[in-house]
């Protein structure tokens, strides 16, 4: 942050001092005004860097910012998509280096709230799930419900409960490499970090109809399944202009494919009505609404949501393909949501389980 302070006159006139304002005092007085006619110049970015690892912005220093997930690995498995087990596998975050670690070789890096919010879920039994210790918090970012994840990690902030609120920047945690999956070494201990959207608030009766036999769900809502991420990469990266706007973020995405489903009444809907595109025939409408055209990234987030009438519905069928890109498809196999049999577009089981659970009630 830059200081701007008011030097001394000594005896010289006021109409001479006028002459000599320092850039720097320019900018103060000016300042006022700036704000007045630009309100958006100075204001925070709704997301910030969760520890103090900035690397990301240096040209170069990915391998500094990134967790490979072995030292003969690129430092792209330990970023956001299909990058890992040679790209058939999805990884929903960012792995991002320890900076600092103490005696013992442990890391000690403090891990930070991204944004303004209340803490919805922590877990501190590392035995229960692939992120061992981890934090959820929900934030409002330009009208908009999102959850960033916080995994891996050593210890709990004391005093954190959930319901508390926290400030962007405010110490939440530290940094660790806690995990049931697999053993993670010091020399690649990092924070697991993510930003999603919530597919259903009804996620734990879901998982109970639908989970496979001797699947046990310890975190209720907060299981990472109901978690829909988002890039952080590319929200970090986007942030940096000043000019990030998150509903253009997602609506933005890349369409994988787009199905249609009968269900009108799920709860994704009300959370997410701003996600909602209108139908082109609005007429259509005056029938009812029978189902929903959804599009979806190649990591099965909805970002588009229309409206439409039994009298655009060519199907009976609970769930429809209308569009894939096979482009997407290719370059993205570690999403089974669509999958191409017989010269036929198919729901893949990932994909199936994605629609049944966006719409679920």
């Amino acid at each position: 942050m830059i200081s701007l302070k008011r030097g001394g006159r000594g005896r010289e006139s006021q109409a001479f001092c006028m002459f000599r304002i320092s850039a720097r005092g320019l900018l103060l007085l000016l300042a006022p005004a700036l704000l007045l006619f630009s309100p958006g110049l100075f204001a925070q970015t709704p997301f910030q860097f969760p520890t103090a690892n900035h690397d990301l912005y240096t040209p170069g220093a990915e391998a500094k910012f990134f967790a490979p997930t072995e030292p003969d690995k690129p430092w792209t498995s330990g970023g956001f998509g299909c990058v890992r087990d040679y790209g058939h596998r999805m990884h929903a975050g960012l792995d991002i280096l320890h900076l600092q670690t103490n005696r013992r070789g442990e890391p000690t890096d403090p891990v930070m709230a991204t944004a303004d919010g209340s803490v919805v879920y922590f877990s501190t039994r590392p035995s229960l799930s692939n992120f061992g210790n981890y934090i959820v918090i929900r934030h409002m970012i330009q009208g908009m419900e999102v959850y960033s994840l916080y995994a891996h990690l050593s210890a709990i902030q004391p005093g954190l409960q959930v319901g508390s609120q926290v400030k962007a920047g405010q110490v939440i945690a530290t940094m660790g490499r806690t995990s049931n999956a697999e053993v993670i070494g010091q020399w690649r201990a990092h924070l697991h970090f993510q930003i999603n959207l919530l597919l259903n608030d009804n996620f734990a009766a879901w998982f109970k109809r639908y989970a496979p036999p001797g699947e046990v769900n310890y975190h209720g809502e907060w299981n990472g399944h109901n978690l829909s991420a988002l890039d952080p990469r590319e929200i970090l990266l986007r942030e940096r202009d000043g000019k990030f706007d998150l509903k253009t973020f997602i609506g933005s995405q890349t369409e994988l494919c787009r199905v249609l489903v009968r269900a009108t009444n799920f709860p994704f809907l009300k959370r997410y009505p701003m996600l909602i595109l209108p139908n082109p025939n609005p007429a259509e409408l005056k029938e009812g609404v029978a189902g929903y055209e959804i599009s979806l990234n190649f990591n099965g987030v909805p970002f588009a949501l229309m409206p439409r009438a039994e009298s655009e519905i060519k199907s009976r069928a609970k769930y429809q393909i209308v569009h894939v890109n096979e482009a997407v498809e290719e370059a993205n196999p570690c999403c089974d949501i669509v999958v191409k049999r017989g010269g036929h577009w198919q729901f893949g089981n990932d994909g199936l389980h994605e629609l049944e659970l966006l719409t679920y009630q």
